[in-house]
């Protein structure tokens, strides 16, 4: 019998899988936490990358914007933000507004917000949250161009309009082969995302790397797209794992809390393991799913308008669909051509699961086992107990 531990809701579920099964265990490299974040953060933001330090960048009576992640993301923003801060200690508070880069997704709650960013802070400064749906609350930029290369999302699509949402995640770029896991040259995903934050001009750049216990194990700071490139070269290098050949079961999570927390995000952890599945094959998610489908959002709505994945993907054919949350059931789709998916999620009931084209499971060993019986005696078996914080690829098709 080989033990498991798979990364679900704020616990985990330890699952014990069928004795014959030989299970290939993919994780990204485990790398210790700083000894101390906090000096690592001062460094980083002293001596940036491609870039004068923070303090230099940022005069005396400026105002400053800062992006941060929504509650969908685990960043330490209660660990980060008092470093930063303290940087910029010659601004008055009023002069710091927080903008919570929400994207589509629905705002953070009060409860949330205290969980991001600590009572002092939220006592401390201004935090607006980002809403995509109120377009007289954004100002046009400009147009961007067909081809650029990759950067990061804080302030497309954290902090874009719906309309610009709806352009860079079009059926166009999501069902583009270079819009995956990993690529940076040539995904026209990121080239709108690079191309817009060009446009807004962003002064400095802050990233960090984290691992599975959300200790910061890197910092990346300075001019937006060389830390960017620095913090995707790290990444490479600890979470990209290479496999020779596709599998024909697959064992995933979404990574846990905060991002299992509901079946629109899970797609990132079904996502992940389609990259090594054979064709026809069979992934296993395990997400918590607390937050349901979720409610909010067009997710429930779209997948409730068609029969299933290929009548949603053959709407998608036609000109002129663009409508919120759309890219995710087209992901959502894209991976169940290739395989068949089943879903555990405490969450959601039988009847959810398989409203949304899913196959629900209780017991993640039981459809294991089955799912190895079907492919027959030699059929493989790769477990990625962090889901999408691992980027598993093959080498040979």
């Amino acid at each position: 019998m080989t033990t498991v531990e798979l990364a679900y809701g704020r616990t985990g579920l330890v699952v014990d899988l069928p004795v014959e099964a030989e299970a290939d265990t993919i994780e990204p490299q485990y790398l210790p936490g700083l000894t101390d974040e906090a000096a690592t953060l001062r460094q980083a933001l002293r001596q940036p990358i491609a870039s004068p330090p923070l303090h230099d960048v940022v005069p005396r009576g400026a105002t400053v914007g800062i992006s941060v992640c929504d509650v969908t993301r685990p960043f330490p923003a209660r660990r980060v933000l008092p470093v930063l801060l303290e940087e910029l200690d010659y601004l008055h508070p009023a002069a710091i507004t927080i903008f919570v880069a929400t994207g589509t997704h629905r705002r953070c709650s009060d409860a949330e917000l205290l969980q991001m960013f600590g009572p002092e802070l939220l006592g401390q400064l201004q935090v607006q949250q980002h809403d995509a749906f109120d377009i007289g609350r954004h100002r046009s930029l400009g147009t961007i161009p067909e081809t650029r290369v990759a950067g990061p999302k804080m302030v497309a699509p954290g902090l874009a309009a719906l309309e610009t949402v709806l352009e860079l995640h079009s059926a166009a770029r999501i069902g583009h082969p270079r819009a995956t896991w990993g690529i940076t040259q040539g995904n026209p995903v990121h080239d709108g995302v690079r191309a817009i934050a060009e446009l807004a001009g962003v002064s400095f750049n802050l990233d960090v790397t984290l691992n599975r216990d959300h200790a910061i194990t890197n910092v990346f700071a300075g001019e937006l797209f060389a830390s960017h490139a620095a913090g995707c070269a790290f990444a490479r290098a600890t979470a990209m794992v290479r496999v020779e050949d596709p599998y024909d079961v697959v064992v995933t999570t979404n990574s846990g809390y905060p991002l299992d927390q509901n079946l629109y995000q899970s797609v990132k952890g079904m996502s992940a393991a389609a990259q090594i599945v054979k064709p026809g094959g069979t992934i296993v998610i395990a997400s918590e799913c607390s937050d349901g489908l979720p409610e909010h959002g067009g997710y429930q709505q779209l997948l409730r308008q068609a029969d299933g994945p290929e009548a949603f993907l053959a709407r998608l054919a036609q000109p002129g669909l663009a409508t919120h949350d759309q890219w995710q059931v087209q992901v959502q789709a894209l991976i169940q051509r290739r395989a068949r998916v089943f879903v555990k999620a405490t969450g959601l009931t039988a009847q959810q699961l398989r409203t949304a084209w899913f196959e629900p499971v209780d017991d993640v060993a039981a459809a294991v086992r089955a799912a190895l019986t079907s492919a027959g005696p030699k059929a493989t078996l790769a477990v990625l107990p962090q889901g999408p914080q691992t980027i598993p690829y093959v080498t040979r098709q």
